[in-house]
């Protein structure tokens, strides 16, 4: 017999896994539930495990499958599925541009690596485009390597912004901006990384940040 909550989870996670093979995140688990942390998250599904409900797939993103629904789910399932399937429709698509540093600089990104949908209420107006996080040095600021940061199109930024910095015309990076006197300053967001500190005609700022999504392995 489940709980409330370990039934509309699992539902949660079969309806989702219809449209594709990944499982949905953590927060999209939280947030579908109502709940106020993740660990009620790794409670329910640990449960829903020991229970034969999930199991739990090594080596693969999300990594979780459906073994079985409780009895009398069918119809909920349907109804639900279908509720699903419409959302989609209203899916945006942004292009994915590569890797950004969280560390040190890169070389710039130019090349355009696919695309990302995301939920409208995940950004506001204006043209965005996403990035990987490749390093460490922002995640003070809950930004970790593997990330997906969506990014806002602007030449424009006020200090305390996380911004795209592009450095030298050659490199680019994800850092916080501040402005000191004649001064652009990168400031990391792990205490292990130093300031980078430029000239103003250094550094063009190529867009903020907007949101960011995470996959759990």
């Amino acid at each position: 017999m489940l709980t409330k909550k370990q039934r509309e989870l699992l539902l949660f996670i079969h309806e989702r896994m219809q449209s594709g093979d990944i499982a949905p995140s953590f927060d999209e688990m939280r947030e579908a539930l109502g709940l106020k942390s993740k660990s009620g998250i790794h409670r329910l599904i640990t449960a829903l495990v020991e229970r034969g409900y999930l199991e739990r797939l090594p080596n693969r993103a999300r990594a979780l499958e459906v073994k079985k629904l409780p009895e009398g789910s069918d119809s909920v399932v349907s109804k639900t599925i279908e509720t699903v399937s419409n959302g989609l429709s209203d899916m945006i698509q942004i292009p994915l541009y590569g890797r950004i540093a969280a560390g040190s600089p890169i070389e710039a990104i130019r090349d355009e690596n696919g695309a990302v949908d995301l939920p409208p209420h995940m950004i506001g107006g204006g043209d965005h485009y996403a990035l990987e996080v490749d390093g460490d040095s922002m995640i003070k600021a809950g930004i970790h390597d593997g990330d997906t940061v969506i990014i806002q199109k602007t030449e424009t930024a006020r200090d305390g912004d996380i911004v795209v910095a592009l450095v030298d015309g050659e490199e680019v990076t994800l850092k916080r901006l501040k402005r000191d006197k004649d001064k652009i300053i990168l400031i990391p967001e792990n205490d292990e990384y130093e300031l980078q500190i430029y000239d103003p005609n250094q550094v063009v700022i190529q867009g903020k940040l907007a949101s960011l999504m995470r996959t759990y392995h």
